[in-house]
Formats: C-alpha cells, sequence, structure tokens
C-alpha cells in the first residue's frame, strides 16, 4: 500500500475520534515527513531516508495514537489487555483441546488486521503460554504459525514486570521480586553510614525511587 494511502487511513481513524479538523491536520504534521539519517562511530553518515511509517520514538503522543490505530479491532470471544504497543489476547476454556483451536481462529483473525492496516507482529518477542492446575498435561504445548514462523511457546511468561508461571503461584514472581528488593536495599545501606552518610531527605528520596516504586 503506498504511503499517501496509509496516511489516510490513519487520518480516517483520527476523524472518528477527534472532531476537529484542525487538530488532526496538527498531529499529523507532527508525525509526518518525518527523515533520518545513521551516523557510526567513526564519523561516517549515511544518506538521508525518509520514515513512511511509524510515530516519532519517546513522544509522548505515541502510546495514544497506537491505541487510537487500533482501536477498531475485530471483536473475539477472548479479552484484550493493552499497554503501549504491547498487547495480551487472553481466553478461559475448561478443555485445552478447544482452547487451541480458538487460539488459531483468533490469531488468524488478528493477521488478517495486522496485514490489512500494515502492522508487523515482532515473532522474536510475542509468546504463548497456558495456565492451568493439570499436571498431565503440563508439558503439552500450543503450536501457532504467523508467516512461516512459529511463535515460541513458554511455561513462565513475563508481562508487564510481572512472572506468571502455568498454575499462577506467583512464586517465580516473588523470588524475582526478592532479589530485586535485596540489591536495592544493598544500595541504600552503602548511603548509610556512622561517621559519613546521606541525610534523612536523600535516603527517603532513594527508598521511595528504587523500593516504593517497585514494591507498589
Amino acid at each position: 500500500m503506498p504511503v499517501t494511502a496509509v496516511k489516510a487511513d490513519c487520518t480516517c481513524k483520527l476523524l472518528r475520534l477527534i472532531s476537529g479538523r484542525c487538530m488532526v491536520c496538527l498531529i499529523m504534521e507532527m508525525v509526518g515527513n518525518r527523515s533520518f539519517t545513521l551516523t557510526t562511530g567513526n564519523g561516517k553518515r549515511s544518506r538521508l531516508r525518509r520514515l513512511k511509517s511509524s510515530v516519532p520514538p519517546a513522544s509522548v503522543l505515541a502510546p495514544l495514537l497506537f491505541n487510537i490505530y487500533i482501536s477498531d479491532l475485530p471483536a473475539t470471544v477472548s479479552k484484550k489487555y493493552a499497554y503501549a504497543n504491547d498487547l495480551a489476547n487472553m481466553y478461559a476454556d475448561g478443555d485445552g483441546t478447544n482452547s487451541g483451536r480458538c487460539a488459531k481462529q483468533r490469531h488468524a483473525t488478528a493477521s488478517e488486521y495486522l496485514q490489512t492496516w500494515k502492522l508487523k507482529l515482532t515473532t522474536t518477542k510475542a509468546v504463548l503460554a497456558v495456565f492451568h492446575l493439570n499436571n498431565n498435561d503440563a508439558k503439552r504445548e500450543l503450536k501457532i504459525n504467523h508467516n512461516n514462523e512459529t511463535i515460541p511457546f513458554c511455561s513462565e511468561l513475563a508481562y508487564l514486570e510481572g512472572m506468571l508461571d502455568r498454575t499462577v503461584t506467583s512464586c517465580r514472581h516473588l523470588v524475582s521480586f526478592r532479589k530485586k528488593l535485596t540489591s536495592r536495599f544493598a544500595f541504600l545501606r552503602r548511603l548509610v553510614g556512622y561517621v559519613w552518610g546521606a541525610g534523612a531527605t536523600t535516603l527517603r528520596t532513594g527508598t521511595l525511587a528504587l523500593v516504593h516504586s517497585t514494591t507498589e
């Protein structure tokens, strides 16, 4: 699909949610007509290249624009959980065989949507996971292919700083959480000394930044 067609599709999606045409034109002007060059360590620079897709990296508008762009995801019986550009598709069923079949059907629907709107699934970051208490099926794996690539299956899933194991006991997550806090407490202890040491304000700020934020 030409770049102009993709830009027109983005504009249409914005107009569905934003009534002001001037605001839509301003947004499209901010994210469009962008170019870049690549500079190596020895000072060599590539020629100017034009970006044909994506949004400005680290932009405060990027997550919002991405959510608008995928706001018309096809409806399925599964639940979707999104955070920035991470999207989790979850489905609950008592029959493991039926769950696998439904997962393949939902992925086929999602693949068609991605292809239509020129979105690319990063197969190296995408994972499949199954959560259940049936130990007889502990080693059973789902197999789903995307563009002739197999999406990896894992028994423990890291999602939004949390570790989810098959039986959802949170044991692996708590172990990882404890190691993280232990190292941070050790760092704070180094700031406290008998003769020298950081003041109460500095220690409180460090605790809030390193410990409190993690525990929350």
